[in-house]
């Protein structure tokens, strides 16, 4: 057989082969951020916290940058699209870079609400009203483990929706010094026959402190939406310089859409870039 036919055929298998090893080859893990455990002496239990680190962290070591909480923060949760919606929106220029540190959900009802007298309330979880223990979680566990972590300045902000967002909004009402911005989108101010929109007024005066910012939306959900609304006109009728504020209602999203398009226009009102001033 000719000598020339013969490397030709090994060529080909050989070729064959390479293709076949390259094609089988092991998929790797996908890795769009980092994930830690604090064994919490305050909640009694683990909880997994996930990371974002935007654009330019990792390539400059001295940059430090705010760090944006959310409720909601697992995996499964909220934490993979609004990690994505945070990094589209610095890579156009339309939010400031934040860090995002996603707080993973246990038992979401018993962290997520306050007190409340509502019987009906009582029976959504074997567990509920202990948003203060979840808070103080957050302020004397989580941040200092964040601090600790990561190269952060002192501003904060918290982001959630449905209950996440009445947590976000009695945290403000509460513990105004916890964070600087508060995004709530559709929050269930329904809790305790809307006790926190009743207080609020009084809450409001009573703050004296650094200037806070809340960004709130509302769906087509009417029981959320008459809350919200009349929690804007509290705010509307109790001026204060402390607290700067805007609610936003989208009757066009639903209960169950409403997360995105409400962070997209909340990151661009609340986090401008540096060049287009600070919300007002």
């Amino acid at each position: 057989m000719n000598i020339k036919y013969i490397f030709c055929g090994f060529l080909l298998l050989l070729l064959a082969f390479s293709f076949r090893a390259s094609a089988q080859t092991k998929a790797e893990p996908l890795v769009i951020g980092q994930t830690f455990t604090i064994d919490s002496k305050i909640m009694g239990e683990t909880r997994r916290i996930n990371v974002y680190l935007p654009a330019g962290y990792a390539e400059t070591p001295t940059l430090r940058l705010p760090v944006l909480y959310m409720p909601d923060g697992g995996m499964a949760e909220d934490f993979l699209h609004v990690a994505g919606l945070v990094q589209v929106s610095v890579g156009n220029n339309t939010m400031r870079p934040f860090i995002v540190v996603g707080i993973e959900n246990t038992q979401r009802r018993r962290d997520l609400t306050g007190p409340t007298t509502n019987e009906k309330d009582k029976k959504i979880a074997p567990k509920v009203g202990e948003s203060a223990a979840f808070r103080k979680f957050i302020r004397q566990e989580l941040m200092p483990q964040v601090q600790q972590r990561y190269r952060t300045t002192k501003e904060t902000a918290i982001v959630g929706e449905s209950l996440a967002g009445l947590f976000v909004v009695e945290t403000l009402l509460l513990e105004p010094d916890l964070f600087d911005h508060y995004l709530a989108f559709d929050p269930s101010l329904w809790w305790n026959n809307e006790q926190l929109v009743k207080q609020a007024a009084a809450t409001i005066k009573a703050y004296k402190g650094p200037v806070k910012t809340l960004y709130m939306t509302s769906s087509d959900e009417p029981v959320i939406a008459a809350a919200s609304a009349r929690l804007a006109k509290i705010m509307q009728d109790t001026p204060t310089p402390a607290l700067s504020w805007h609610y936003e209602p989208m009757p066009t999203e639903t209960h169950g859409t409403i997360y995105h398009p409400s962070a997209l226009r909340g990151f661009r009102y609340v986090f401008k870039p540096a060049t287009e001033g600070v919300a007002k």
